[in-house]
């Protein structure tokens, strides 16, 4: 049986998280390739050829937000296996994802992480930043989920089911308003 050679991605994306003055925020931003629609995602993209895949991160991060990568919210539990043959990286990201259907085939790996450093206005193939409460993410993707890329909806609905269920609001010191 003959196989139709296919282009094939695999990603590295980043879910930059940290405390803010209304509670936890993440960090979106705008896509702005040429011929692409002007929709919010997560910062990540495709692996070069034997980079690894936390390099991969830290190299895209950079490139689109012009922040770097400082802490991983996620234990890695990673391990690096050397043979004669070949050498394997093997790691826990926070969460995998693959394509079944859609405009490209791909398999990628978010992780959940901290970044510092100043924030870009325009990154490669991104503009627009802005760092966006939980609860006011959450309620972005339930009224308008267009204005998300299909790849951040997806994550997003994945977050919110799992990670970051229960902690979309302010938390509440106990000292009242």
């Amino acid at each position: 049986m003959f196989r139709r050679k296919k282009d094939f991605y695999v990603n590295a994306r980043a879910v930059i998280e940290r405390e803010g003055e209304h509670g936890r925020e993440v960090l979106l931003q705008r896509r702005v390739k040429p011929g692409q629609p002007r929709r919010l995602e997560f910062p990540g993209g495709q692996l070069d050829p034997f980079e690894g895949i936390t390099d991969a991160l830290t190299r895209e991060v950079r490139e689109e937000t012009g922040l770097t990568v400082s802490d991983y919210l996620t234990d890695l539990r990673g391990t690096t296996t050397g043979t004669p043959a070949a050498e394997v990286e093997c790691l826990t990201p926070s969460f995998v994802y693959q394509t079944r259907r859609g405009p490209v085939d791909s398999v990628g790996f978010f992780f959940r992480v901290q970044a510092s450093g100043d924030l870009t206005e325009r990154g490669d193939g991104a503009a627009g930043h802005e760092w966006v409460p939980l609860g006011e993410v959450r309620r972005r993707f339930q009224d308008a989920p267009d204005t998300f890329d299909w790849l951040t909806q997806a994550a997003l609905r994945h977050l919110l089911t799992h990670d970051w269920a229960g902690h979309d609001e302010p938390q509440n010191d106990g000292q009242g308003a």
